[in-house]
């Protein structure tokens, strides 16, 4: 553990490790400095080591809990766990990619030496303004990691740097660096008396084992009783018998020569468990269907009888009166007979328009005749049509 001058510690000394180690693969003279991205860029190279960020360690937060005892009074130093982010850029000439070839030996660098070594760490903290650092003193090593940036992380990054310019960089992270308490904890006083025994389990005043039932042992000496406590189980005792000592058991007879041993009777066959039905689950009743009515279908006429009448009906004589009679075409069973053959088609159109001539009346039956007379058969075969089914 170190002081609050670590984190400065951390940033000079990681800037002194790239700075050693740019040999061979460049041989310019390179500066080095912990701060931020500039905003013009340089024309000689340049390094940037700039620490953007410091979070929570998130294994190491709550190690040192809890620091005092319940009294108040300190039982150990309060430490903070942190970790360090970093974004190391590379400025230089483009023509001769020099900040690439920088960004190289940084990354060959970290991941050669990723951990920070203690003569680096006194080296840094040879500075005036880091005089007093511990840091090399900690057991907790800094360890170097490199951190995966998308593309939307680094614009907000660099977004944060007001009027500075994108260059190449890589972001790395430096874990675990621990910050105590200035506080010193009271020390503990020290023992005065050892107070160790040895019992064995059953001993008056002895401890009882894990998952053993602490019971009073009776012990019997004539009328009366002594109890002493013990450990196990509580013995089996004999009745007592009217004198007040505990009465013996009978022996089983002996057989002997002329008696036969009493039968033992057979063990009782176990029964097995019965198995529980299932309820029956009770099925629904099925709803019966009303059944439906016969179709009314409409009464189809004989083949020899009439056809029906014209497509557009008639107005009924009883609403509206008896209306003028239309022509209509002799029946089918009448054109073909013997008694009226049928008369040839005439060329004439005004003779084909005209209709056709009624048969003889003494053809048609005299009821039917009689019923034409007072106008009602065509009004009544076209209400007949009319009537709702």
């Amino acid at each position: 553990m170190s002081n609050a001058l670590a984190i400065a510690t951390v940033t000079q000394a990681l800037a002194h490790l790239i700075a050693n180690n740019l040999t061979p693969e460049f041989n310019e003279a390179v500066r080095v400095e912990p701060r931020k991205p500039p905003a013009e860029p340089p024309p000689d190279p340049l390094i940037t080591v700039f620490c953007y960020q410091v979070t929570p360690n998130a294994s190491m937060r709550n190690n040192d809990l809890p620091t005092r005892a319940a009294d108040g009074t300190l039982v150990q130093r309060a430490a903070a766990a942190l970790d360090l982010h970093y974004l190391i850029s590379a400025y230089g000439e483009e023509a001769e990619l020099v900040g690439q070839r920088l960004i190289g030996c940084v990354v060959r660098t970290l991941h050669e030496i990723p951990v920070l070594p203690r003569d680096v760490i006194t080296q840094a903290a040879e500075r005036p303004h880091l005089a007093g650092s511990d840091l090399a003193d900690a057991v907790q090593k800094v360890r170097f990691t490199p951190t995966q940036m998308d593309v939307d992380e680094t614009s907000k990054l660099w977004g944060m740097l007001h009027q500075t310019p994108y260059s190449l960089s890589v972001a790395y992270q430096a874990s675990l660096v621990l910050i105590e308490g200035r506080e010193l904890p009271v020390q503990a006083p020290p023992v005065e008396r050892h107070t160790v025994r040895a019992l064995p389990f059953g001993a008056p005043g002895a401890p009882v084992p894990p998952g053993a039932v602490r019971v009073r042992r009776t012990v019997r000496r004539g009328p009366g009783a002594r109890r002493e406590p013990g450990i196990g189980r509580r013995p089996a005792v004999a009745p007592r018998a009217r004198g007040g000592t505990p009465a013996r058991p009978r022996p089983l007879p002996r057989p002997g020569p002329g008696r036969r041993p009493p039968p033992r009777r057979p063990p009782r066959p176990r029964r097995r468990p019965r198995l529980r039905r299932r309820p029956r689950l009770r099925r629904r009743p099925r709803l019966r269907r009303r059944p439906r009515p016969p179709l009314r279908r409409r009464p189809v006429p004989p083949p020899g009888g009439r056809r029906p009448g014209p497509a557009a009906p008639a107005p009924c004589h009883r609403r509206h009166g008896p209306g003028p009679r239309s022509p209509r075409p002799p029946p089918r069973h009448r054109r073909a007979s013997p008694a009226s053959p049928a008369r040839p088609r005439s060329p004439d159109p005004a003779r084909a328009a005209a209709p056709a001539p009624r048969p003889p009346a003494q053809q048609v039956p005299a009821a039917r005749r009689a019923r034409r007379a007072r106008g009602h058969g065509e009004h009544d075969r076209r209400e007949r049509h009319h009537r709702p089914r």
